[in-house]
């Protein structure tokens, strides 16, 4: 008979399903569906979902890999990202994010790096680079006390005069 985290660990990579952070998977039977995709959640937490191609899960390191199309959804903190590779550390509470790594931050604030980590716990960002090149990173920053732009008006330019 095969074990139960084996079953469960070659069902989630032959269909590629979503999983929702911190681990304890729950579904039918304690297996996930193809109608519906693994969830976890832990206590009072709430989801972190994942969705890519392939996803493995490692019992021993608990480590999940999720490899092609990565894309998560963490709306509790209002946060979006997609990647060609994301590994999640449950013990470590830690994101590896890898390959065109695209963040979305409260619908506004972004960064775009080759590899990025998110320190879950404290909501920290680190991003690194292609080699000679930079991380972009774009913030919505509300300004409490504006300052009017003083313009000039642009330089009147002499009328064309007809010739008869």
């Amino acid at each position: 008979m095969i074990p139960r985290y084996q079953l469960l660990k070659s069902r989630i990579r032959r269909l590629g399903l979503a999983l929702a952070l911190p681990i304890s998977l729950v579904g039918v039977g304690g297996l996930p569906t193809q109608s519906q995709p693994a969830t976890a959640q832990s206590g009072g937490n709430r989801p972190l979902t994942i969705r890519s191609d392939t996803q493995e899960y490692d019992a021993k390191t608990q480590v999940i890999t999720a490899r092609g199309n990565v894309q998560m959804v963490y709306p509790a903190r209002q946060i979006q990202a997609t990647s060609a590779q994301a590994q999640y550390f449950s013990k470590e509470k830690r994101i590896d994010f890898s390959g065109n790594v695209y963040i979305l931050q409260q619908g506004s604030n972004s960064i775009r790096a080759e590899k990025v980590t998110y320190l879950i716990d404290e909501g920290k960002f680190i991003a690194l680079p292609q080699s000679n090149r930079q991380v972009e990173s774009i913030y919505m920053i509300e300004d409490s006390n504006p300052t009017r732009q003083t313009t000039k008006p642009a330089p009147k330019t002499p009328a064309l005069k007809r010739s008869n």
